[in-house]
């Protein structure tokens, strides 16, 4: 398979301009089923999807419910798939605390890595300004789980997004801050013993006037990484590392659009890059612009990304947000996230029907 434009790598993080595809196009029927998952909830609300693959075939979901974002009572829900279909889900996680104060729970996020077993990373605290991370860990695709454990200080935990396995075995997670003095950082976490332990890497430079969180990582050819980030300035955002996640460039924006809100990339099986985003951004002085388009977009190099999908389009007052997404080992794309809030969509994709080439 050939990467174009990977000569930018012949000196430091130099960055080139990405070209941007104007319209959506599907080859065949892309998408082989989509549903909601846990349809009849006992909240009026939900949030932050995540996904994994805990044995050929079978999935696993979590996400966030409660009466309403960064409310005490909101935990993290959690469901798995029984030949096909998904079970009810139960409430596995929450942050209640051994004086008897409940916070509110975060961005789960499930990782299952190739040596088996299952860990749900979440947050806990009153804020994302002031959260901390935690950690449950299950031995039997989530059936049954560990004690949750509070990770070390200054460990967050994959922020949203799930870590990925580097060449040497290593757990890299892109993890960020927000609200302190510095406003948004991106950073990362290592782990070379399966968790035990976290190093922490970064704060990533931010570039010209980049506020960045939320990274997802891509493999490149050659150890390359790449990682993508939801910013407040309408654009995807991009760093590089060379090293292995050692050290990463300064943020650049990608001319992907986005409106201050959460995205998720994967590296496909056959080298193609794949994320899924909200095709919009939001003028001067907005909070956050539309959720809504939710798209697929699919790039050989990082660089060059074509819009090929479109998942959602109509107007909501939530929109559509915060996806996750995995390659499964059928080759199978899956994606997941929110629909207006209200319940989590599960969508399938087959990537060989996605169309490329659409300039």
């Amino acid at each position: 398979m050939r990467f174009m434009h990977l000569a930018a790598f012949a000196f430091p993080f130099l960055t080139l301009p990405a070209v941007f595809a104007a319209a959506p196009s599907v080859r065949g029927d892309a998408v082989l089923a989509a549903a909601f998952i846990n349809p009849d909830a006992p909240y009026p609300e939900c949030h932050a999807a995540t996904l994994a693959e805990v044995a050929p075939g079978r999935l696993a979901a979590a996400w966030f419910g409660g009466t309403k974002e960064r409310n005490p009572d909101v935990g993290i829900w959690f469901t798995r798939q029984d030949e096909g279909r998904w079970l009810p889900a139960t409430e596995i996680a929450d942050g209640r605390q051994e004086d008897g104060k409940r916070f509110p729970t975060w961005n789960p996020v499930l990782f299952a890595p190739p040596d088996g077993g299952l860990h749900l990373f979440y947050k806990v605290g009153p804020s994302p300004s002031a959260w901390w991370g935690m950690v449950r860990e299950s031995r039997d695709g989530g059936r049954t789980w560990s004690a949750a454990r509070r990770l070390a200080a200054g460990i967050l935990g994959p922020v949203k997004n799930k870590p990925v396995v580097l060449a040497d075995g290593a757990w890299l997670s892109g993890s960020s801050t927000e609200g302190n003095a510095d406003g948004w950082r991106l950073h990362f976490e290592l782990s070379r013993d399966a968790g035990a332990t976290w190093t922490r890497i970064g704060a990533v430079g931010k570039g010209p006037g980049l506020d960045a969180i939320q990274p997802s990582v891509l493999l490149h050819p050659g150890g390359v990484l790449q990682a993508l980030a939801r910013t407040r300035q309408g654009n995807v955002a991009q760093t590089w590392s060379r090293d292995g996640g050692a050290t990463w460039s300064v943020l650049t924006a990608t001319e992907l659009p986005n409106p201050n809100s959460g995205t998720d990339a994967v590296t496909l099986s056959d080298g193609r890059h794949l994320i899924v985003y909200n095709h919009s951004g939001h003028r001067a002085g907005e909070a956050k612009g539309n959720r809504y388009p939710l798209d697929v977009a699919l790039s050989r190099d990082g660089l060059v990304w074509n819009r090929v999908l479109t998942l959602e389009t109509e107007p909501a007052r939530s929109g559509y947000a915060y996806p996750a997404v995995i390659q499964t080992t059928d080759g199978r794309v899956h994606i997941a996230y929110t629909h207006d809030r209200k319940r989590i969509k599960h969508v399938i994709l087959d990537p060989m029907r996605l169309e490329e080439g659409i300039r």
